[in-house]
């Protein structure tokens, strides 16, 4: 019995974190432009929370951190988004580091 509880709230503890998790990016994507110091804060949160609860970030989510310095990235505003071959390359202003990512061409039929 105390097993299956532990287990129902390991579930729910899940969940919420990945809810914070998506609340943190909203606001980091939000308070961007007005205050871009506290989007460093909301990703750094963001990724203790994931850490903490063994919740992984979505692709999308990663995608929208540097993974060197760790700051939020908004193409066109602190970084450069280039597609070269099959990759999609990231740098980042803040540290000047570059990520690279494949990208795959959709077929037709979708």
């Amino acid at each position: 019995m105390a097993q299956n509880r532990r287990k129902k709230n390991k579930d729910l503890s899940k969940k919420i974190a990945e809810e914070r998790i998506v609340i943190l990016f909203e606001l980091a994507e939000q308070n961007f432009k007005t205050h871009p110091e506290r989007t460093k804060r909301y990703v750094e949160l963001a990724r203790a929370i994931g850490m903490r609860y063994r919740v992984r970030l979505t692709r999308d989510q990663k995608r929208r951190i540097c993974k060197h310095c760790y700051s939020y990235l908004v193409p066109g505003n602190n970084c450069r988004v280039r597609l070269n071959d099959s990759m999609v390359q990231t740098t980042c202003f803040e540290c000047g580091r570059l990520s690279r990512y494949p990208y795959y061409e959709r077929p037709e039929n979708e």
